[in-house]
């Protein structure tokens, strides 16, 4: 199935019905209504909605959803979700280009935390020249999983990691555990 296409729109408080239904079929460990409050009401923070329309019936749906807050010149990927249903069918990549074409800073620094089990989400990630630069020991609390610490940095883009403060390269393929 090819996804038809998704508009990106700012995520308000009126969608956090629909955000709170996709979190708690996406995470074993959802957000709460809270965290999400807490976000939205950010000035300097960037949270989108990726909206589709349903062929069957016309009617517009969030699928996916990204949080970002911005921590002094860094952002931070908080939260980046598609609804089951709809995976791999290029939301994240749209929420992603989305934030990307907000900020529009060439000089812009991301970071994100991902599971090294979710393999897919790490490719899309390295597609956006994020780069593994650390990592987070039992930093997922449904599993006690450690989490990648991915950047996004003007040296990641020519894939070097000298401007990621502290950074140390993780290879693809090593375990979850620092040597």
């Amino acid at each position: 199935m090819t996804l038809p296409a998704v508009d990106i729109r700012r995520l308000t408080y009126a969608d956090l019905p629909q955000v709170i239904a996709i979190e708690r079929r996406a995470f074993p460990t959802p957000w709460s209504l809270a965290m999400f409050v807490l976000e939205l009401s950010k000035p300097s923070g960037i949270c989108l909605a990726a909206w589709l329309r349903r062929p069957q019936d016309g009617r517009e749906r969030i699928c996916g959803y990204l949080v970002c807050s911005r921590y002094d010149t860094v952002w931070h990927v908080m939260n980046v979700s598609v609804d089951p249903d709809v995976r791999r069918e290029g939301v994240a990549t749209a929420l992603l280009n989305g934030l990307l074409d907000r900020v529009d800073d060439p000089q812009g620094q991301y970071t994100l935390e991902v599971r090294p089990s979710n393999t897919g989400a790490i490719a899309m990630y390295e597609r956006f020249a994020f780069m593994t630069a650390g990592m987070r020991r039992r930093y997922y609390q449904d599993n006690g999983e450690d989490a990648l610490i991915m950047w996004r940095t003007p040296a990641t883009l020519d894939g070097r990691l000298d401007d990621v403060p502290n950074a140390w390269p993780v290879p693809p393929t090593t375990s979850t555990r620092l040597p």
